[in-house]
């Protein structure tokens, strides 16, 4: 089966209802980035910091996969499947992705907040329910639990392993993210060159890729559409 791999980004979860990553006006959930999503908020906050996630995971919780996620599901019976995400929400697992990689973490899970483990921990906590206590949920270590998600400053652990997967796609499709984040949106440019490569954003521009790309200004779900009886059709033929 040829290799396809998804580069989803926050336009994929906006369709699900779940708020893109930071607005217009630089807030997030009408918080400053500096204020819950740095280390140095976690060191000065931990309540605000821990509230503000707890909040984002009862609204992850709450949204269903849409349309695009579930045809990038069914694109497994054709392809052989890997989706790269910069959203901490699990709604491409929810939809039946069997191969995912969370770029910016897993929302559903935590980790220590030891400065040791931080950044690279050697064990996840699944969260049942939506609420983490910073007086009830310890690590092993006996530190409180944080979200696993990469805050500003901090490392991106799988990037490397994403760069691998990319390297091997025969069909690359990049959908949602405006591409201005890196270094993960250095992704784009580690295609092989026999690869098939399509852009899906409303804003899809050649200043963001490279003119392989083919560009699809639409939204996630029309794009999608759009793609998936194109990419069914190419498959047969192969």
């Amino acid at each position: 089966m040829q290799k396809l791999v998804v580069f989803s980004g926050a336009g994929m979860s906006a369709e699900s209802g779940i708020h893109t990553f930071r607005d217009s006006n630089g807030l997030w959930e009408n918080h400053a980035i500096e204020d819950v999503a740095t280390p140095e908020a976690w060191a000065r906050q931990p309540e605000l910091v821990q509230r503000f996630y707890n909040e984002r995971r009862k609204q992850i919780l709450a949204a269903q996969p849409n349309p695009a996620h579930q045809l990038i599901a069914r694109l497994q019976d054709y392809f052989d499947v890997s989706v790269i995400t910069q959203n901490i929400d699990d709604l491409h697992e929810r939809a039946g992705n069997l191969k995912v990689t969370h770029l910016h973490g897993n929302i559903r899970l935590a980790k220590s907040s030891a400065p040791n483990h931080a950044t690279y921990p050697e064990k996840y906590y699944p969260i049942e329910g939506w609420e983490l206590c910073l007086d009830r949920d310890f690590a092993e270590d006996g530190s409180p639990l944080r979200p696993h998600v990469v805050w500003f400053g901090e490392a991106v652990p799988e990037y490397t392993v994403a760069q691998q997967i990319v390297r091997q796609a025969d069909i690359f499709i990049v959908i949602g993210s405006t591409l201005v984040v890196y270094p993960v949106a250095g992704l784009v440019h580690e295609i092989p060159k026999h690869c098939q490569a399509f852009y899906i954003d409303p804003k899809a521009s050649h200043a963001a890729v490279p003119a392989q790309y083919t560009l699809l200004n639409t939204t996630a779900t029309q794009g999608m559409m759009q793609l998936f009886t194109q990419l069914i059709a190419s498959s047969s033929e192969i």
